[in-house]
């Protein structure tokens, strides 16, 4: 799986998701122009010191992200889409695309791509999830529909032992 973040605004938020992203062992790829600058600590604070093993990628635009991955799926997560994040099957090798806090992602690239557009459910009075939580949310239910492949699923205690 792939995590794309076009246009991210908030530090702690992109901190986040690259914390998860290295839990999972999910590569970032980070659209510009991005609302930050990359040393920030608050980046560092969100991402703690896993930040370094971080498989990131930068891009100008979407253009440069397309011309440099052609033909690869991305699934767009966006209030605006008809379909649930669990009414889709994610391939092993998916992009999931969010955008940026204030505005998602632009309407004129998801026009292009109506039937990759995806939602999370909620209720209407609230105008969206926080953006780390929806990375978690959608990732999570791609890489459980591919049998958390590579993932340690198992968990020991650290004093007692399970019966």
């Amino acid at each position: 799986m792939h995590i794309i973040l076009h246009q991210p605004e908030i530090p702690g938020n992109t901190g986040n998701i690259g914390r998860t992203c290295v839990a999972t062992g999910t590569p970032l790829h980070l659209i510009e122009p991005l609302g930050f600058r990359m040393d920030e600590k608050s980046i560092r604070r969100a991402g703690m010191d896993y930040w370094h093993q971080l498989e990131v990628y930068r891009y100008t635009n979407f253009q440069e992200f397309q011309e440099k991955h052609p033909n690869v799926k991305i699934w767009m997560a966006t209030t605006k889409a008809r379909q649930s994040y669990t009414d889709v099957a994610y391939g092993r090798e998916d992009y999931i695309m969010f955008g940026r806090e204030s505005a998602g992602i632009p309407e004129e690239i998801l026009v292009e791509h109506e039937k990759d557009c995806i939602r999370i459910p909620m209720l209407c009075s609230i105008r969206s999830l926080n953006l780390s939580n929806a990375a978690a949310i959608v990732l999570y239910e791609a890489l459980r529909q591919n049998g958390f492949a590579g993932m340690q699923q198992e968990g020991e205690l650290h004093r007692l032992q399970w019966k």
